[in-house]
């Protein structure tokens, strides 16, 4: 299955017999909260995930939005109607950064057919298809957590694949030079990280670059057979959408969940600043 649906194949999906679940995760860091936009206007049928609440652990030494234990995560998932059998459907407002870490978590904890709308609402919306306020009607089912099913990364994976492989940070590239940091305690990158900001995933629409453009861009940052990947952002939630970029394109890439709000709390790690020496 591929990770991505196109907002007329969802509505073909939607009336047919095998309606997948929606799951609306729109959030924005200093914005709205994500349940007022949701509250707003929706797709019909969707249900409303909270990032921080049931999407992210509780912040501390791991990060920012470490991984929800696994039984929150599936009392969320529950709640929404979504078990093993049954497609799933994520979308946040238009680029997909946070609807990319609801697909991986699903993926992580075993779900096997899970898709995010490319484009969000707002491509649903300016295509004429309808939204609502109305809430869903109330579900159930039972969500079993099986985690494991994507690579992930620790503090000392990561800097081995810094070293090793490649690992490639998908905050905005002045972030990664250490020119800002408006969140961290320190600005910079992991030392061996190369610069791949995930807003280069995506055309001026929103929505994902062709097959032939993404494989262009990840093999002049080094992407290639038999070279180890992973990725990492600020709080692991936007190197989620990288993840999902390169498995577009048939590859399989780890994720560095605590990223570098775990990495830059330790002031002993190493911090590099400047250009991408590539």
């Amino acid at each position: 299955m591929t990770p991505l649906i196109a907002v007329d194949d969802l509505a073909a999906a939607l009336a047919g017999p095998r309606r997948p679940v929606l799951l609306d995760v729109r959030w924005s860091l200093g914005g709205p909260h994500g349940l007022e936009t949701y509250r707003a206007g929706h797709l019909p049928s969707a249900h409303y995930l909270d990032l921080d609440r049931e999407l992210a652990g509780p912040p501390g030494a791991a990060g920012r939005h470490p991984l929800p234990v696994g039984d929150v995560f599936a009392a969320a998932m529950s709640r929404a109607g979504v078990h093993r059998e049954r497609d799933v459907v994520v979308y946040d407002d238009a680029d997909g950064t946070i609807a990319a870490r609801a697909w991986w978590l699903l993926r992580w904890f075993g779900h096997p057919r899970v898709r995010l709308l490319d484009g969000g609402y707002r491509a649903w919306r300016d295509a004429g298809y309808p939204v609502t306020t109305q809430p869903p009607a109330t579900t159930h089912a039972h969500f079993v957590p099986v985690p494991g099913g994507m690579p992930v990364l620790d503090v000392a994976t990561a800097a081995l694949v810094a070293r090793r492989g490649l690992l490639l940070d998908a905050r905005a590239a002045e972030r990664y030079r250490g020119e800002i940091e408006p969140i961290d305690p320190a600005a910079g990158h992991i030392p061996g990280a190369v610069s791949a900001p995930t807003a280069e995933n995506l055309g001026s629409d929103g929505r994902f670059r062709p097959i032939i453009e993404l494989s262009v861009r990840f093999a002049a940052l080094g992407v290639r057979p038999g070279v180890e990947v992973a990725t990492y952002c600020g709080s692991g939630v936007t190197a989620a959408h990288q993840v999902l970029a390169l498995e577009l394109l048939g590859l399989r890439a780890a994720l560095y969940p605590g990223s570098w709000s775990e990495w830059a709390a330790d002031p002993a790690r190493p911090v590099a600043t400047g250009p991408d020496p590539g």
